[in-house]
């Protein structure tokens, strides 16, 4: 779960977040509630704007 917090700060926050990404912020959240980015769409780019691990991004932590 911290990873994905990580991740999400490092992209501005929730908010920002899933403005850049095009989903909602409640998605954002539950991305975080759940420790990884299911969509494997959303967790490459995540990765890409990042540079965080896209597998590690996917696995649950």
């Amino acid at each position: 779960m911290e990873f994905i917090k990580f991740a999400i700060e490092m992209l501005g926050g929730p908010t920002k977040a899933s403005n850049t990404l095009g989903v909602s912020n409640g998605t954002v959240h539950a991305w975080i509630k759940a420790g990884r980015i299911s969509d494997i769409d959303k967790a490459r780019m995540v990765s890409e704007q990042t540079g965080c691990d896209l597998n590690i991004l996917r696995t649950l932590s």
